[in-house]
């Protein structure tokens, strides 16, 4: 019994390590490098239901539907470029999952930097004015302690 519990144990572990691919059967390629480009190009476009998972790792219909074009799209001789370059113009480019670092991305690329700065530049000018505070105060003159004197002499 214990061997049994072991077995599969090892054999959901096996399962759990595995990636979640969503490519069915019918959609694969019968050439292996064409598959493994078609594989290679899907890992890196964004499912457009989803948003946050691959179209290789979605079981969304316009996944499958962007799988299929990639295939035909390899099976009629583009590059690997050329067919990226096809799906973001026909899609723009948030169909990838890791956009270009060119001008037009330029505020999704720098801007977590910069309103990361900003915000520690604050938060440093914000302490440093708190501690410019005088914690002692000067002791009062002669001429200061006699006029207090007389002043609370003259509310008693």
């Amino acid at each position: 019994m214990r061997r049994i519990l072991i077995a599969l144990g090892l054999a959901a572990a096996a399962f759990a390590a595995s990636p979640a691919l969503a490519v069915n059967p019918d959609e694969m390629l019968k050439d292996p490098k064409l598959e493994a480009r078609a594989r290679e190009i899907s890992a890196e476009l964004r499912c457009l239901v989803c948003q946050n998972q691959s179209i290789d790792d979605s079981n969304a219909e316009l996944a499958k539907d962007l799988r299929v074009l990639v295939r035909e799209r390899l099976k009629a001789g583009d590059t690997n470029e050329q067919t990226l370059a096809y799906l973001v113009d026909r899609y723009g480019e948030f169909v990838l999952l890791r956009p270009s670092f060119t001008a037009h991305n330029l505020l999704l690329w720098l801007g977590p930097p910069i309103i990361l700065l900003l915000g520690a530049t604050g938060v440093f000018f914000a302490l440093r004015r708190r501690r410019a505070v005088p914690g002692d105060v000067a002791p009062l003159s002669a001429e200061e302690k006699a006029k207090l004197d007389e002043i609370l002499a003259a509310k008693e």
